[in-house]
């Protein structure tokens, strides 16, 4: 690109923190404004698992395989399905060098590309406010009373971002399930039950009518998940559930999933610390918009899904990766955020309908109780490593 624009991306996350770091390995400088206050400053979720056709793509793009690799672990690609009443249906062990999809904790990848970012291209505790342009230069608000003026401004903001409402009017919409996030610590010496039930990998358990635990092993002895079921969104205050006393959720989750086996109970109620409740939401899909000079979005500001088949933070990353090797190649920003937004809708939009459309069948009543089915881990795996074969033999980016 023959232009130096001024590049601010909103949003410290995985996908912002990697599209920085494309950039900089392309000589162009982009700053990153994050609301938190530093990069640990809050709890930032449970694992995820890092797929060889997309998240690991835009890592090794970035200069940073190594380093995921040394945090990564292999054995968390396993995976276990239990019925509700703790009887193993399908296990799955990953061989010592399968390296599909291995998992680290959320936290664990913040940290390791923030780190290796050069000091000060994130501006931690601006929470933006406002977005305004005036003569082409987008004006960023920030609630510290700050301003910053940009030619480029990347929205990496989350599934309510404030980016997006410059583009789009959509919103995210309720998928009828809710879930409370659960975490057992120390659990070989604490929780050796669970241990032993959820494996060196994720759990699944469901009693095929709309409640299901999913649950993942994460490092430092830790498991986390969720309890999920089907529910308007004001459950709890419909039930009559205090969600700050876990005594009064745990009655609820006993009540709720009464036909559950004393098995898989712990997993509703020996949760270590307050349960927290949130929802699944999406944006629709798949979602497009008219172009906006000088401003697009990236992962869940750009097509928010639920979280079957685990696209959310990989596609998140090789948004960021796209978009930065789209803004040094082509010979005008709006050239390259139309070659950006063009190849991210065409591979998003059936991604994200097709994981709404397969939360909604996993939590559907079946008619003879039986538990639904989950993918084949050893098929998902192998298709992710076909894919980035695919992806890397494309010889334009519009064509993967």
């Amino acid at each position: 690109m023959k232009e130096t624009p001024r590049i601010a991306i909103v949003g410290g996350g995985p996908g912002g923190l990697l599209a920085a770091h494309v950039l900089h390995g392309h000589g162009l400088a982009a700053t990153v404004f994050d609301a938190d206050t530093a990069v640990d400053s809050r709890d930032p979720g449970g694992t995820l698992d890092l797929h060889a056709d997309s998240g690991q793509i835009a890592l090794e793009d970035a200069g940073l395989l190594p380093a995921f690799h040394a945090l990564a672990r292999v054995e968390g690609q396993a995976m276990t399905r239990r019925d509700h009443h703790g009887t193993l249906l399908k296990e799955f062990t990953p061989a010592d060098d399968d390296t599909a999809a291995p998992e680290i904790d959320r936290g664990q990848l913040r940290v390791m590309l923030h780190e290796q970012l050069a000091p000060g291209t994130v501006h931690w505790g601006h929470k933006l406010t406002g977005l305004t342009t005036e003569n082409g230069v987008h004006r960023l608000k920030f609630a510290n009373g700050s301003t910053v003026d940009a030619d480029v401004v990347i929205g990496a903001d989350g599934t309510w971002s404030k980016v997006r409402r410059r583009l789009t009017d959509a919103m995210p919409d309720y998928l009828g399930v809710s879930f409370l996030d659960v975490r057992f610590d120390d659990v070989e010496t604490r929780h050796p039950g669970i241990a032993a039930l959820v494996g060196n990998g994720q759990l699944f358990t469901t009693d095929g009518a709309g409640r299901a635990v999913i649950v993942q092993r994460n490092s430092n002895g830790v498991i986390r998940g969720y309890v999920a079921f089907r529910a308007e969104e004001d459950w709890a205050e419909r039930e009559g559930v205090d969600l700050a006393d876990r005594a009064s959720v745990r009655e609820f989750l006993l009540r709720e999933f009464r036909d559950w086996g004393p098995t898989v109970r712990p997993l509703l109620t020996d949760n270590d610390g307050d349960y927290v409740a949130r929802a699944f939401t999406a944006l629709p899909a798949p979602l497009t918009w008219e172009r906006v000079p000088g401003i697009t979005v990236l992962g869940d500001a750009a097509h928010a899904m639920a979280p079957f088949g685990g696209h959310g933070a990989n596609l998140a990353l090789l948004d960021g990766a796209e978009l930065a090797h789209a803004l040094h190649e082509e010979p005008t920003v709006e050239a390259a955020l139309t070659r950006y937004e063009t190849t991210m809708f065409a591979r998003t939009g059936h991604l994200a309908a097709d994981a709404n459309a397969a939360l909604r069948g996993f939590f559907a009543d079946q008619s003879d109780g039986a538990p639904h089915d989950v993918p084949d881990r050893e098929a998902e795996l192998r298709a992710y490593e076909a894919r980035a074969a695919e992806y890397r033999a494309a010889p334009t980016p519009a064509a993967r």
